[in-house]
């Protein structure tokens, strides 16, 4: 398996009760969906209201959570903590073109997944946008035994490997660890070490409506090239698991296996020869000046921030790109850490199973996902910018929109996706989904003329009295995919007054939803609306 079982024995004496709560709380917010109240993670993490309190005005000064009201809701920014997994890994960058085309080729959802300890996780998803769809996410853990990459893992699986799995399966009888699947019936199958037995033969697995009636899937491994160093009789380990999903009304789970697991290996044989013939990664940019930053942040909350917990999470972000393996010395050196200091938040993740140690390194195991990645994995432009408009038209006392051009209209158009209101008697009153002409409003001009650090200005030209200025949204390669506005009666603000008191803080809005969006769409994909 990939990561060790996290322990249901107390903590080491060594390990940071701060950190190990900190980890409840984005825990349960994770399978929560992304927002609870401070009551219901009180409830749910068995912790004091005041520990919770502190542990989200930590998390939040982090920007890993918003508070907003009594509730605590995750942030983009959080997934970082993910990003430093999958990009140590390599394998989402590497393999997700051959997956996304074959997702296209074959007009079927494509997933990839690794071993999480009797469980799979995703670390990739190409859906199909339908009516009727798969909606597991990026993060989402998985019984192996209710899955078509599961036998494929269990074919490897050590005699200690399964007695976990037995174990865990008595203890869980109706798979309540796994809130991304729906209960496990007692009707169900209980032949997994046959099907194990079955894959290692077969090369390949099937998911008959293993997880609910109407899923079916098919899987194959994709294998990591042996190492030079490896001994002659060593077989390749399964790197990862590719699978073809689909529903019965489409394909059966035979139809999957005789016309569409011919291609998936097709796509496999693509995929491992991608990983052999790759050229290993140059170190990407280490976390900067996060020690003096938590140090700042304690001085400035005194009580309400835990030091101890935001340290304990920087390390997490030491691990990257070229970086997926590292000595104790190479995490202190990464954060700025004290030696012991990172000991003791590595001590506590290999504990919670987020860490593996072998030989004195260390390397994040897929369970890092599960602080935050899941529920922010599918959300969309729209969503993560509308808490920034928000603080936008509060602050402005003006109303504030996100817009995008509409593919294929002659002349062009843009399409409002989101607004935020302001608390004006005479305002600008226009709804999401609304159509506007591109060229005569500055929304479309920001898009159709995007110049770097640009802004464009529409006034009285759609409406008598409308006056609104705009900045371009930019994607993680610079091409602008959306415009931010503020709008106004021509009576409230001037020209200059747009541009000296307005336009500082509309760019200011736009770099933070450009932050999140860039964080976001790391390994995800994230639609407009």
């Amino acid at each position: 398996m990939t990561a060790p079982s996290p322990s249901s024995s107390p903590p080491p004496a060594e390990a940071v009760t701060p950190l190990v709560r900190g980890v409840a709380v984005l825990t349960a917010l994770t399978e929560a969906g992304g927002t609870l109240s401070a009551s219901a993670l009180e409830r749910s993490t068995g912790l004091a209201r005041s520990t919770v309190d502190r542990i989200t005005a930590t998390l939040a000064r982090m920007g890993y959570v918003r508070l907003d009201g009594r509730d605590a809701v995750l942030t983009p920014r959080v997934m970082e903590l993910g990003n430093a997994y999958l990009s140590a890994l390599r394998l989402p960058s590497l393999l997700d073109g051959e997956a996304d085309a074959l997702a296209d080729e074959l007009d079927e959802s494509v997933s990839l997944a690794v071993a999480d300890r009797d469980g799979i996780r995703f670390i990739h998803q190409a859906t199909r946008r339908r009516a009727m769809s798969v909606s597991f996410r990026i993060g989402d853990l998985l019984p192996a035994e209710r899955t078509a990459p599961g036998p494929l893992f269990a074919a490897e699986w050590t005699d200690a490997d399964w007695s976990a799995w037995h174990t865990r399966r008595a203890a869980d009888p109706t798979d309540a660890g796994f809130p991304a699947v729906p209960p496990r019936t007692p009707t169900a199958p209980t032949d997994f070490e046959s099907r194990a037995a079955q894959a290692r033969q077969n090369g390949w697995s099937l998911d008959d409506q293993l997880i609910e009636p109407g899923l079916v899937a098919v899987s194959a491994p994709v294998r990591a090239p042996v190492r030079a160093s490896a001994p002659t009789s060593a077989s390749a380990r399964i790197a990862c698991v590719a699978s073809v999903v689909s529903h019965t009304s489409r394909h059966t789970a035979a139809d999957l296996r005789e016309t569409l697991l011919p291609r998936l290996r097709t796509t496999v044989a693509a995929m491992e020869r991608r990983l052999r013939e790759a050229a290993p990664p140059e170190p990407g940019p280490t976390p900067a000046g996060l020690a003096t930053w938590t140090t700042a942040s304690k001085h400035e909350l005194g009580r309400d921030f835990v030091e101890s917990l935001a340290r304990g999470l920087t390390v997490l972000t030491a691990f990257g790109e070229g970086r997926s393996s590292l000595t104790l010395t190479d995490v202190a050196k990464a954060t700025g850490l004290a030696r012991a200091t990172a000991r003791r938040a590595l001590i506590t993740y290999e504990h919670l199973g987020l860490v593996a140690a072998e030989d004195r390194r260390f390397t994040l195991t897929p369970r890092v996902l599960s602080l935050g990645y899941p529920p922010l994995s599918r959300t969309t432009l729209a969503h993560l910018a509308a808490p920034h408009l928000r603080a936008l038209a509060d602050r402005l006392h003006e109303p504030t929109a996100l817009a995008v051009l509409v593919p294929g209209t002659d002349p062009a158009e843009i399409q409002y996706v989101a607004v935020a209101a302001a608390g004006r008697v005479l305002t600008v009153d226009i709804t999401v989904g609304t159509r506007l002409p591109a060229t005569r409003t500055a929304l479309g001009r920001a898009l159709l003329n995007a110049a770097p650090h640009g802004y464009a200005l529409a006034d009285e030209e759609l409406e008598s009295g409308l006056r609104s200025i705009a900045v371009p949204v930019r994607d993680r390669t610079g091409h602008p995919v959306a415009a931010l506005n503020v709008a106004t009666h021509a009576a409230r603000r001037t020209l200059d007054n747009f541009l000296t008191e307005v336009l500082p803080h509309l760019r200011t809005t736009a770099d933070h939803i450009q932050s999140d969006l860039h964080l976001a769409s790391r390994f995800t994909h994230v639609p407009l609306a």
